[in-house]
């Protein structure tokens, strides 16, 4: 149904409606969207970097996702499966089972948000092994509520006044190779595990939780070799090892899952976002003994793999077979990177361009040497809403633009979107 409302009537209704600490991106109300374009009551289109934060990889409105949902709608829309169960809540964990890395015997459970499937990534990995202590990373995002605002690293916006937080969790140093001072993925490996080692005690450690590349922390991709060697480090110790792939999961970075591009096979794997075509879904997939160990009942929750958020799924992940997505975000990657590099050669605030697939980033700093600048990001941001582009920002210092067209986007759109980037950033 569309709006009669302007964006800026909408805007006065919301100030007086919605609670502060909700923020918004831009300040225009969408009324339709499908593809790489976003449409708002006023008739302007949005050129769509931002994917709803990675999570319309198949589009805004894509047909299968649509009418999955038509038909699931008219049939029922909740029982909870807790109560009286239903086959696609089984079908998708069977697809998750399917399409994960690792070849080893699997189960899944379904939930609402990332949020959720990480606080229960956590609860298995503490059941099974019998620990408490929770590893997590520099630069880290992993959720809002308690447990995930004391996983996640920066404080503001997200863990100002907040707390007190959940304990039992620490924190190492993570592989950022624009900042790591020449580290090579090995010996970042070795100085995290140091740290694991000497401050909490691999005995102590329930698991290592880290993001195959870092979402908010600034799109940060560990040099290779990072990840092979913690997860080593995790399987010699006993420790349960958890890919959070919640924005870099389904074919966002030209893979099913970003870790499979080193060949690492978590223990258990939480996915979101993209998994669902738009709708609330996330999941936690992996070893059949970790996920079997929790007592019939210890996991669970009222709207947890809702029917049709499950038609959703189904329908958005046989889009993405369908139309090979993953193939599609190595050839947004193709287009994108060439294009920033080329900005970034005359450019010297622009330090690295960086990313993989349809994820792709650049982190801006002062001209001579490595200190961010954030100014200058919020503006050229600005810049690009200004004149048609939704993007956004990330990055523990505040300094990275990052980009994640939906998978189905058009060259077209992609090259108009560089072109407005390209007139933002001078």
């Amino acid at each position: 149904m569309s709006s009669s409302s302007s964006s800026e009537e909408l805007h006065k209704r919301r100030l007086a409606a919605v609670a502060r600490g909700v923020g918004s991106t831009i300040s225009s109300y969408i009324d339709h969207a499908g593809g790489g374009t976003l449409t708002d009551v006023d008739g302007r289109e949005w050129i769509d970097f931002a994917s709803g934060i990675a999570v319309t990889n198949v589009g805004n409105a894509a047909p299968r996702v649509v009418e999955a949902v038509r038909q699931q709608v008219e049939r029922f829309t909740h029982t909870c499966f807790m109560v009286a169960p239903y086959e696609s809540y089984v079908a998708v964990c069977e697809q998750l089972i399917a399409l994960t890395p690792g070849a080893f015997e699997k189960r899944a459970a379904l939930f609402n948000s990332g949020a959720e499937a990480v606080e229960n990534a956590v609860k298995i990995a503490r059941h099974a092994t019998g620990r408490q202590a929770v590893v997590v990373f520099d630069h880290a995002y992993h959720g809002r509520t308690n447990l995930t605002m004391a996983l996640t690293a920066k404080n503001m916006p997200y863990k100002h006044r907040f707390g007190p937080f959940a304990p039992e969790v620490y924190r190492a140093p993570m592989s950022y190779p624009l900042r790591d001072g020449g580290l090579d993925g090995a010996e970042a490996a070795r100085r995290a595990i140091d740290v694991i080692e000497k401050q909490v005690g691999a005995d102590n450690v329930a698991a290592v939780l880290i993001e195959p590349i870092q979402g908010e922390g600034g799109f940060v991709v560990p040099a290779r070799g990072f990840l092979p060697a913690l997860a080593a480090w995790a399987k010699h110790n006993g420790v349960v090892f958890i890919a959070d792939e919640i924005q870099t999961g389904f074919a966002r970075t030209g893979s099913w899952f970003a870790c499979a591009d080193e060949g690492v096979e978590p223990d258990l794997i939480t996915t979101a976002k993209g998994m669902g075509g738009g709708l609330p879904i996330a999941a936690v997939t992996g070893r059949a003994e970790l996920m079997d160990a929790v007592h019939a009942g210890g996991l669970g929750g009222t709207y947890g793999g809702n029917p049709v958020a499950c038609a959703a799924a189904l329908a958005a992940i046989e889009t993405m077979r369908e139309l090979d997505l993953a193939a599609s975000a190595r050839h947004i990657e193709s287009v994108l990177v060439p294009a920033l590099r080329s900005l970034a050669e005359t450019d010297p605030g622009i330090a690295e361009v960086r990313g993989r697939g349809a994820m792709i980033a650049i982190e801006l700093v002062q001209p001579g040497g490595l200190e961010p600048d954030p100014v200058r990001t919020a503006a050229v941001s600005k810049a690009c809403h200004e004149a048609g582009l939704l993007t956004l920002t990330c990055g523990t210092y505040g300094n990275v633009l990052r980009f994640l067209p939906p998978l189905v986007i058009s060259d077209e759109d992609l090259g108009r979107g560089i072109e407005i980037l390209r007139s933002a950033l001078s």
